[in-house]
């Protein structure tokens, strides 16, 4: 990656230089020409004021005056012959186009030339041209150009240091980044970004971090959750092949009732395992609002006929406009089999399911007739281990609400009432 960088950043520089140095190095050539045909044109003004009074008076021809080195002077009388000074024998071009009253800029050879005519009363009479050599203008380009070429070598030099310099700025935090999540593959949920500077890369190392302590919460929970489970289910499952084995072995017992209440019963387990291990394992999704009404006639469904044996009735009241909460069913439902449950072993009476609305959330009150509970809400909702438990237990309602973004408290000890807040969202 750093390689890249620098590589990139050294091409963006050579082309960025390129674009501009090119038309300024054009431009340079075009603007030393102009200079030299300007410093010829006036070498040429001057000298005619200098030859124009001889030729005025009379005389053949006149003395050039002094010119800079390198810069050549000729005079030409109107027959094109050179009269005085340096240059060809004949009139070139621009001699000629001076000769018809206009000065005249152009190159002869490897010369670059102006002719500038001197007239009298609207005739020429004489023509002035001066001559340069073309190289010495080319030496003058030549030494800009290496100047130009010097400074964007040294421009490329420092891009690619700052690129380097960048490269690894930007590259080191990318790699430790890689390193942490190659780490969390490997089941280090305790790993953390540590602060670069760049917003960038601290945007993505903090979502990186996020997501390390929700997969380390997340299997936590799992392990929690699965343990559990099968250890609050394993005894139910144990006493029910019990009863079908004395079914089975008593005489005179109804086979055929038992096993279909044992069948019924093991269906229900096996759907709660199922669930369990689908809530433990999978981050719950609420794309789809809660159907209350739906949900409460299968726990109706589910627990009547076991309340009814018991001579306890089961009563749901729902309350009028009901806010829309978006959660898991399947973990709603565990939770009221959990509270149900708990009301058949440990209460009496009848056991009331009260949906209603508790401001912002959406609140669900179980309760029973039995005696108060004395318990510590702390000690109540703490994870233990019970020999002949039957559930999941009041720790794991409370982890499965806790998922669902909701609480699960004891909202009355007397009569004992439990209630299942579930935030509300649209």
């Amino acid at each position: 990656m750093r390689k890249r960088i620098v590589s990139l950043t050294v091409l963006a520089a050579v082309l960025a230089i390129a674009l501009f140095g090119i038309p300024l190095a054009a431009g340079v050539v075009r603007y030393y020409l102009a200079d030299e045909q300007g410093e010829l044109q006036r070498v040429a003004d001057e000298a005619t004021i200098a030859v124009s009074r001889d030729l005025l008076r009379g005389h053949d021809s006149a003395e050039m005056p002094a010119t800079e080195p390198g810069i050549r002077l000729g005079l030409y009388n109107p027959a094109g012959h050179r009269i005085s000074g340096r240059g060809p024998a004949e009139a070139d071009a621009a001699v000629r186009g001076a000769l018809r009253a206009h000065v005249t800029t152009g190159s002869s050879g490897g010369d670059l030339v102006v002719s500038v005519p001197i007239a009298d009363n609207e005739r020429v009479v004489a023509v002035i041209r001066a001559a340069a050599s073309r190289w010495q203008v080319y030496l003058r380009i030549g030494r800009t150009w290496l100047v130009m070429l010097a400074i964007g070598v040294v421009a490329i030099m420092f891009t690619w240091l700052i690129a380097r310099r960048q490269g690894r700025r930007l590259a080191q935090p990318i790699e430790e980044m890689a390193a942490t999540a190659q780490r969390l593959g490997d089941g280090d949920f305790s790993v953390r970004n540590r602060p670069t500077g760049i917003p960038e890369i601290d945007t993505a190392g903090a979502s990186l971090d996020v997501t390390a302590e929700r997969l380390g919460t997340l299997l936590t929970r799992e392990r929690a959750f699965s343990a559990d489970a099968s250890h609050q289910l394993r005894t139910p499952l144990t006493g029910l092949r019990l009863r079908l084995e004395a079914a089975r072995d008593t005489p005179g017992v109804d086979t055929h009732a038992a096993i279909t209440s044992a069948i019924t019963a093991a269906d229900r387990l096996e759907r709660t395992i199922n669930e369990l291990l689908a809530l433990a394992r999978d981050t719950p999704h609420r794309t789809e609002p809660l159907r209350v009404n739906a949900l409460l006639e299968e726990v109706r469904q589910t627990w009547h006929a076991d309340l009814a044996a018991r001579g306890r009735p089961l009563r749901i009241e729902i309350g009028p406009e009901l806010p829309v909460c978006r959660a898991s069913t399947a973990a709603v439902r565990q939770i009221l089999d959990v509270l149900i449950d708990n009301a058949v072993r440990h209460g009496a009476g009848a056991v009331t399911i009260h949906v209603r609305e508790a401001g912002d959330a959406l609140a669900i009150d179980v309760t029973d007739e039995g005696t108060a509970i004395g318990d510590d809400p702390g000690d109540l909702f703490r994870r233990r281990t019970a020999a002949n438990g039957h559930g999941i237990g009041l720790a794991m309602a409370r982890s499965l609400a806790e998922a669902e973004g909701g609480r699960l408290l004891l909202s009355r000890p007397s009569p004992p009432t439990f209630t299942l807040l579930l935030p509300a969202r649209q």
